[in-house]
């Protein structure tokens, strides 16, 4: 599947497919061509992606082949051990949460899973968490936090789950609760916005003392479809409402909600999932190790510091 803006890419895409089959098979004789098409899709793939709209860069944040959580999970860390349930309802699908080693570093690693087949979709809720996603989240970095480990999120989310159901449990009191715990923890915390950062579901564990985003993701306090419902109640404003949300990565460094953007390999991510890995992995062990040289009153301060210098307010 390709966006209408990649069409030109997947074709030189595909070809340059064939022709590494070719290449394996031992016909030699290709190697020449492969390397022009691969230089030519490279500087293709610079161009295309290096002058998108806002609007779609929330298309290529949203791309069915996209990496999600779990393909960090188990690209960037070693010996993931998945823990379940929030000790009071039940296992929410859309969070996963456990722990790990960062090279020879154990942390506790949460993220939001959108799933990749429709059963697995369904399962995960489509990425939305219901407030034991949220509670379970809490649990992990807790646990964490007692045992001195930094504590790594993973943001992908279209927002929380609105459902009857997740209200009655308490979605808000669940989202509040873990952007208090998240605010307050001693260790050292590192967020990344890898695909969609929606509203105050992605933000309920992107209180960080490092909050990376990716090159393509966006976060934004409203999908561009409800502010463009709400603001002009007119579905075809989606392009005009993701440019005046300010929600990509450029606008969002520039504003200081972010510290820092991480690169895509080829210029999006769903082209080589292990080479944008390779590059999560190592922004998070620089800032990790700027991190870990703070004391834990040091730590929780810088968190606040960070977060109290957004935005302007007047007291009257």
């Amino acid at each position: 599947m390709y966006l209408d803006f990649e069409r030109e890419l997947y074709e030189l895409y595909q070809k340059i497919e064939q022709l590494k089959r070719l290449y394996t098979f031992g016909d030699k004789e290709k190697e020449r061509e492969l390397r022009r098409l691969q230089r030519e899709f490279r500087r293709l793939s610079r161009e295309t992606y290096s002058r998108l709209d806002p609007w779609e860069r929330v298309l290529v944040a949203r791309h069915p082949q996209r990496p999600h959580a779990l393909d960090y999970i188990n690209l960037v860390f070693r010996g993931f051990l998945e823990l379940h349930g929030d000790r009071r309802f039940g296992d929410d699908r859309a969070v996963v949460a456990g722990f790990a080693y960062l090279d020879h570093l154990p942390v506790a690693v949460i993220g939001q899973e959108k799933g990749r087949s429709t059963k697995e979709k369904m399962e995960r809720n489509f990425g939305m968490p219901h407030p034991e996603g949220y509670r379970k989240a809490v649990r992990i970095a807790k646990l964490a936090e007692s045992y001195r480990m930094p504590v790594i999120t993973f943001l992908d989310t279209p927002g929380a789950y609105p459902g009857i159901g997740a209200e009655e449990r308490g979605q808000a009191e669940a989202i509040a609760r873990s952007l208090y715990t998240f605010s307050y923890l001693s260790v050292p915390t590192v967020a990344v916005v890898i695909g969609e950062g929606g509203s105050g579901g992605a933000l309920a564990l992107g209180v960080a003392n490092r909050v990376l985003m990716l090159q393509n993701a966006v976060y934004s306090v409203i999908s561009p479809e409800g502010c463009a419902a709400i603001l002009w109640k007119d579905q075809s404003k989606v392009k005009e409402a993701s440019r005046v949300l300010k929600l990509t990565a450029e606008d969002l460094l520039r504003l200081g909600v972010i510290d820092a953007i991480v690169p895509e390999p080829l210029g999006a991510s769903h082209w080589d999932h292990r080479r944008s890995a390779r590059l999560v992995k190592r922004a998070l062990r620089r800032h990790l190790r700027e991190l870990l040289k703070l004391s834990p009153q040091e730590l929780v301060e810088q968190r606040l510091r960070k977060f109290e210098r957004m935005g302007v307010f007047v007291e009257t």
